[in-house]
C-alpha cells in the first residue's frame, strides 16, 4: 500500500474512516475491473513498535499519526471462490485491529428493481443485470474493527472522483457482517 502524503486523500474524522478512504484512493490508482482486495487494519504504533522492519517498508515514520490505522494488503484472494465462503475460512492474528475489503459490483437504481424479471437463477440474473442500460459500476470499500466498528466508501465509475466517495457505516451491511465474522471467537 502506498503511504500518501498529507493532503492526498481527505482529513477524516476518525482514524476507520480515514483508513477506509486511504484504501479506496489506493483501489482507484489501480483502475477498474480489478479483484476483490483483503487488507488488514494494524495500529499504527504497534506496528512500529513491534514491526519496526515491516513499519519502515511500508513507509511509516515517527511522523505517522499516533491513533492510525496502517491498511495491509493480504495475499491475492482465490479466483473464482464466493466471497462469502473465502472469508469464512479467516482468522486474524491478535495484532490485527480490523480489516478491509474492496469489491467491484454491478448495480441497478431501485427504479429498475421493479422490473427484474421473476424465478432467475444467479447466473441468469447476473447476464440480465449485465445488460440493463441503467447498470452502475460501483467499488465497494467496507472495513470493520473487533469492537463492531464499520466504514464504507462508495465509488461509482461514472462519477470516479474522491470529492465523489460516498462514506457511511451501514451502506454495504452485508459485506461488513461477513468482514466482521472473520473477528468472532
Amino acid at each position: 500500500m502506498s503511504n500518501h502524503s498529507p493532503g492526498s486523500t481527505p482529513m477524516a474524522a476518525n482514524p476507520l474512516t480515514r483508513a477506509v478512504l486511504e484504501i479506496d484512493a489506493y483501489a482507484a490508482g489501480l483502475g477498474w475491473d480489478q479483484p476483490a482486495r483483503l487488507f488488514a487494519l494494524v495500529d499504527t504504533e504497534r506496528l512500529r513498535a513491534e514491526e519496526p522492519g515491516l513499519a519502515a517498508q511500508l513507509g511509516i515514520d515517527d511522523a505517522a499519526e499516533a491513533a492510525s490505522l496502517t491498511p495491509v494488503e493480504q495475499d491475492e484472494l482465490p479466483a473464482g471462490a464466493p466471497l462469502d465462503e473465502f472469508l469464512a475460512t479467516i482468522a486474524w492474528p491478535g495484532a490485527v485491529a480490523g480489516c478491509a475489503m474492496t469489491v467491484e459490483r454491478l448495480m441497478l437504481p431501485p427504479s429498475a428493481e421493479a422490473s427484474v424479471p421473476e424465478g432467475l437463477d444467479d447466473a441468469r440474473l447476473a447476464e440480465w443485470v449485465t445488460a440493463h442500460p441503467d447498470r452502475q459500476e460501483v467499488r465497494m470499500t467496507v472495513a470493520v474493527l473487533r469492537d463492531g466498528s464499520r466504514e464504507t466508501a462508495l465509488r461509482l465509475k461514472e462519477k470516479d472522483s474522491p470529492t465523489e466517495v460516498l462514506t457511511g457505516s451501514d451502506l454495504v451491511p452485508g459485506l461488513a457482517e461477513a468482514l466482521s465474522a472473520t473477528f468472532a471467537e
